[in-house]
């Protein structure tokens, strides 16, 4: 992982926060903790698909009635 990477994700690989070190550090998380992290991340999901279907939506209306 770049240092560039480190800012945008998690040591783990994903983009939790949890912090940890690439030589296997271990984080324990609640049934509470990680499931409010589970609904954090559904949250942001259901946000990119409406960002990625507005952007789709703008690519699809063809040129003529961009310009008009």
């Amino acid at each position: 992982m770049s240092h560039d990477d480190s800012d945008h994700a998690c040591a783990c690989g994903g983009s939790c926060g949890c912090q940890s070190s690439q030589q296997g550090d271990t984080v324990s998380l609640t049934r509470e903790e990680y499931a409010a992290r589970l609904e954090q991340y559904l949250l942001d999901l259901k946000a990119e698909i409406v960002a990625v279907e507005k952007e789709l939506l703008g690519l699809k209306i063809p040129v003529e009635m961009v310009k008009a």
